[in-house]
């Protein structure tokens, strides 16, 4: 089974992904990674989203139509496929995904941090962002999450894990994306994602460092057009892909992977794969 990784750094535009992300765009430019415009789906919310880049349909089909909306989700999912297939998976992202593909409500003691070998999350790691806000953003240290996704890989063994973090989507809700504030935060995360991004790599992992959705001018996003809807997908892999000027869909996203990973993709999944296995 081929491990791989998904990074989703929430609610960062394709432009700001292309000028602010300097070690990311290096990759692309020695040829160790590609890079590709995606299309989110519709809403454009970061629930709806999340949603619907694991199980590859629609927020008509899965139902969740924003925040507000979380629940059990009754679809197969990435997670879901490849503990079936006898892969470990792990996470370490907002309670959200807990709550769509292992169990809900979320419980605060019981679901912060679980192992569980009967999956589908076999290693879950989880944050709520409780208290949210403008004055305070509650997103933890990004520098913290990639460790504790590279604790999965090397001492848990997972062979497919993601990680979500909320911290640029809040800083751009707050600042919008023109502005000093957005560029340096773009830069640190940038830096502090490139020496865990060449440690999996060197691990054997294929990573994939993308968003949900983008954001528009004034930090908005849930609608159409470029901005809320456009990220940029970066791929550090071996599989054949379309060509550059493709613009990816993000419903074809699980498919994708389940495919590069060698696992069967549920007929629920629709959207042609763009990875080979």
């Amino acid at each position: 089974m081929q491990k791989l990784l998904l990074i989703i750094i929430d609610g960062v535009p394709y432009r700001n992904w292309r000028r602010l992300f300097g070690n990311l765009e290096g990759w692309v430019q020695q040829g160790a990674a590609r890079v590709w415009r995606m299309r989110s789906v519709l809403p454009s919310t970061s629930a709806s989203c999340y949603a619907s880049i694991h199980t590859g349909v629609p927020p008509q089909v899965h139902k969740v139509w924003g925040n507000e909306a979380v629940y059990r989700l009754n679809l197969p999912d990435i997670f879901s496929e490849v503990s079936s297939a006898g892969g470990k998976t792990g996470a370490v992202t907002h309670s959200f995904w807990s709550e769509f593909f292992n169990r809900a409500p979320f419980d605060l003691v019981r679901d912060i941090e679980y192992d569980e070998p009967g999956g589908p999350i076999t290693h879950g790691r989880f944050h709520t962002m409780t208290g949210y806000g403008n004055i305070n953003q509650m997103t933890p240290s990004d520098v913290d999450l990639f460790a504790t996704l590279t604790r999965l890989c090397e001492v848990k063994g997972i062979d497919y894990g993601i990680l979500h973090t909320c911290t640029l989507d809040s800083m751009g809700h707050r600042f919008y994306h023109d502005c000093e504030e957005m560029d340096h935060a773009c830069y640190v995360m940038d830096a502090m994602l490139a020496p865990f991004l060449q440690r999996w790599r060197d691990a054997g992992y294929e990573v994939i460092v993308t968003a949900d959705h983008g954001q528009d001018a004034r930090g908005h996003h849930g609608g159409t057009g470029d901005d809320q809807q456009d990220f940029a997908f970066y791929y550090f892999g071996d599989s054949v892909m379309p060509a550059g000027d493709v613009v990816l869909d993000q419903l074809a996203l699980a498919p994708s992977i389940l495919t590069r990973m060698g696992v069967t993709v549920p007929r629920t999944m629709t959207a042609a794969p763009f990875f080979q296995p």
